[in-house]
């Protein structure tokens, strides 16, 4: 995948893990607040990597 495709899969994984992650809360299941906090994690990893990917094609 190429850089802005990194990022924008990251982005919408964030929010998904975010959206989850309230869900988790407002509903008391620790369960899905886990499964949020973990696909917003790998949300994060993808962004960084497309910003590697960005930093190093433009060497």
């Amino acid at each position: 995948m190429g850089e802005i495709a990194d990022k924008v899969k990251g982005a919408a994984n964030e929010t998904i893990g975010k959206v989850k992650r309230a869900i988790g809360d407002a509903t008391d299941r620790p369960d899905l607040r886990a499964e949020g906090d973990a696909q917003e994690a790998k949300g994060d990893l993808q962004k960084a990597k497309g910003a590697v990917k960005g930093a190093i094609n433009r060497i």
